[in-house]
């Protein structure tokens, strides 16, 4: 069993930044692929990012590339989303993920563990 647990979301302008975090408390986090997911009001829950277990694959939705990051510290167990030049529609709850799968998967069901969520708001 993974635990997972997000920080870092909150109030931002049109153009800030904020920077999340996923930390986990499996020894084994490098063993997993990492995910992060959004899920607006009334919208299906969407990939934003995906990284490899060792950090040298990733993936973006189309409308975060360029302006999110995704990385990780395996030493920290923990996974980040960096974000910049946020847009309202940016504003959702963020979940990290983690799967045993390889190569990154998109698809939310494939993940077998999730946080709790972390709400970003962008306003304009």
């Amino acid at each position: 069993q993974v635990h997972l647990v997000e920080s870092g979301g909150g109030l931002v302008q049109a153009g800030g930044s904020l920077r999340l975090s996923c930390a986990a408390s499996e020894s084994t986090f490098s063993s997993y692929t990492m995910g992060w997911f959004r899920q607006a009001p009334g919208n299906e829950r969407e990939v934003v990012a995906a990284i490899s277990p060792s950090g040298g694959n990733t993936y973006y939705a189309d409308s975060v590339k360029g302006r999110f990051t995704i990385s990780r510290d395996n030493a920290k167990n923990t996974v980040y989303l960096q974000m910049n030049s946020l847009k309202p529609e940016d504003t959702a709850i963020y979940y990290c993920a983690a799967t045993v799968r390889v190569p990154p998967t998109i698809i939310p069901s494939q993940y077998d563990y999730w946080g709790q969520g972390t709400q970003v708001t962008v306003s304009s």
